[in-house]
């Protein structure tokens, strides 16, 4: 019954640990996950650089697989290219063993020290634990959730290490125990049972966890010679992890990343291998060095000191193992992706809700680069047909079409990951603008019937109506500029000049609407190439309203009423009560109303 007992404690101790790594890892990706960002797009080619950032990065986040699938997330966002991942994967085997350092605090004898006490995770996990709820719940901030995350998660890691070190105790001495330790007295099953564990738990850091704490157990029988090729073990199965999910659904470079870490790892276990085997043979160090019982800390020093020295000899070889990559993984003889910006929406960037925020602002800004420029194109079809154009305008549009479909997938799941409220509403201008940059794509590909419709029956605008066309695509392509420009720049001020030109646009449709109609009854326009240009300025002023919806989402993100109304909003600034509203307007009348009006 006591040994039932035991293990009950044991498992629920390992669940509280998993669950303490995985909520503190989280609060560590969202807190600093544009930070992060910020961090890895500056990797160079650099290969200590790139170490360097994959250490750091590793160490602040917790996990050498989550920055792996991050690296490999932006490989496919073309932010990072093959060679500046690879470097960044070598940082991150050392960066993963900040935890195992951490998780070291346990086996502290505060004595009596004041500050070992504090550092005695008996004191610290409680404190933790009281930090962390009071922010949860009683602090309302934007950050405090995160940082409230950070704190329960390291409160309840150790926690579940107290949990799994009581539990280990009585089976200390059993016969299942016994021969589980005799078990790793063969280095190669050692290395198995290293990389079978992890590969179940999915994390080497939690794997270092659990074998330090059976090591700080009295009485455990663990010794060095047992617990290093236990450590090699544990970093072959955290490449499995990684190959896993560098294969699914991933681009050349994202599974050439799998095959370097692969390579990377299996080559430095084989040499540490074979070093430390002749070192054991030769007895250096002495027979007592190897024989002896290992503790949390020893532990942590070894995996430390394997993952640097391993490095530190292959960093040199670093172009030689992206080679081997190359050869491995094959580039496809078929055409080029059209378009390839388009497709970077990789849902791995879940693992950093920040960063895949980021990177889907960049990918709708492609969106919305692309919609624009078929829409200029479509605007010259319309004066003058160009067949050309034509195929490029509707091969376009294809592309934009699959992109909203892949968009609005990846921006649903993104929606369950967020957990910020400013990355919520960014989240939800994004899920608007969408539709709004897909239907001005849908506009040019109306213009560009319209124009064949004139094509097919031979009609052509006439002189007058040319000039009023160019002068109100010249407002209508300017609008759509100043749109997408805001929007991939997240400027506010900038699209606060969007609504002023909107409204002139629609002033504009009015005069050449009731113009249009006498050219009509006077007879000098024909009906077929009246009905164009009266269609032509629908489509017109629809896009201009596309860019005034983006505006004013773009505003919502910082203003709470507009939020919550954006036609109250809206109201308010065609009242006439904003000068600089006023004052743009006014700018934007003289550029496009005066001429149209000076016209004959």
């Amino acid at each position: 019954m006591e040994i039932f007992s035991a293990v009950i404690q044991l498992l629920g101790g390992l669940a509280m640990f998993l669950y303490g790594i995985e909520v503190m890892g989280d609060g560590l990706k969202n807190s600093s996950g544009a930070a992060l960002k910020r961090v890895l797009e500056k990797v160079t080619g650099n290969v200590v650089v790139g170490v360097l950032t994959g250490t750091l990065v590793t160490a602040v986040i917790q996990s050498s697989t989550a920055t792996i699938v991050l690296t490999v997330a932006l490989i496919g966002a073309g932010v990072l290219n093959l060679k500046q991942a690879v470097s960044i994967v070598m940082g991150a085997n050392i960066g993963t063993t900040i935890t195992a350092q951490i998780i070291r605090l346990s086996s502290i004898e505060a004595g009596d020290s004041f500050i070992l006490m504090l550092l005695d995770t008996d004191t610290l996990a409680p404190i933790s634990l009281v930090v962390g709820i009071i922010l949860l719940m009683f602090v309302k901030t934007k950050s405090s959730k995160t940082i409230g995350d950070i704190f329960v998660g390291f409160g309840v890691l150790f926690v579940g290490l107290n949990l799994m070190t009581e539990g280990v105790k009585p089976l200390i001495g059993t016969d299942a125990f016994t021969s589980f330790v005799g078990i790793l007295n063969n280095p190669l099953l050692g290395i198995l049972v290293g990389l079978v564990l992890t590969v179940i738990v999915q994390s080497s850091s939690a794997t270092v966890g659990m074998l330090q704490t059976v090591a700080s157990v009295p009485g455990s029988g663990i010794t060095f010679a047992m617990a290093y090729p236990v450590i090699m073990g544990i970093n072959l199965g955290t490449c499995v992890t990684t190959a896993m999910v560098c294969s699914i659904g991933s681009s050349k470079d994202a599974k050439r990343t799998g095959v370097v870490h692969i390579a990377f790892n299996s080559i430095g276990t084989i040499l540490f291998m074979i070093v430390m085997t002749v070192m054991q043979k030769v007895n250096l160090f002495g027979s007592e060095f190897w024989v002896r019982n290992v503790d949390s800390g020893s532990i942590a020093n070894f995996q430390t000191i394997f993952n640097l020295i391993t490095a530190i000899v292959l960093v040199p070889f670093a172009d030689w193992l992206v080679k081997l990559s190359m050869v491995i993984v094959r580039e496809d003889k078929g055409k080029e992706d059209y378009h390839p910006e388009l497709n970077t929406l990789d849902e791995k960037l879940y693992i950093s809700p920040a960063v895949a925020i980021s990177e889907s602002v960049k990918a709708v800004t492609a969106m919305g680069t692309l919609a624009m420029e078929n829409f200029q194109k479509s605007t010259r079809v319309l004066l003058k047909y160009d067949p050309v154009l034509v195929s490029q305008i509707n091969q376009d549009e294809d592309c934009i079409d699959q992109f909203t479909d892949r968009a609005d997938h990846f921006l649903i799941g993104l929606a369950k990951n967020v957990e910020t409220e400013w990355d919520d509403r960014q989240l939800d201008m994004l899920m608007q603008t969408v539709p709004n940059f897909e239907r001005i794509g849908d506009y040019a590909t109306n213009m560009v019937e319209l124009s064949e419709r004139l094509q097919s029956e031979g009609a052509a605008f006439s002189e007058m109506a040319r000039k009023e066309l160019t002068l109100i695509c010249d407002a209508v392509n300017e609008i759509l500029r100043i749109t997408v420009d805001a929007f991939s720049k997240g400027d506010n001020e900038a699209a606060k000049a969007i609504e002023p030109l909107e409204e002139i646009i629609d002033d504009m449709v009015m005069i050449l609407r009731d113009r249009h109609t006498k050219r009509l009854k006077n007879g000098t326009c024909s009906v077929s190439s009246g009905l164009v240009f009266m269609e032509a300025l629908t489509y017109l002023e629809r896009a201009s309203d596309q860019c005034s919806s983006i505006a004013v989402m773009m505003m919502a993100r910082n203003n709470e009423e507009i939020l919550q109304n954006h036609y109250d909003y809206l109201r308010e600034i065609h009242s006439g009560n904003d000068a600089a509203y006023l004052a743009e307007k006014e700018r934007r009348r003289q550029q496009y109303i005066k001429p149209l009006k000076e016209a004959p």
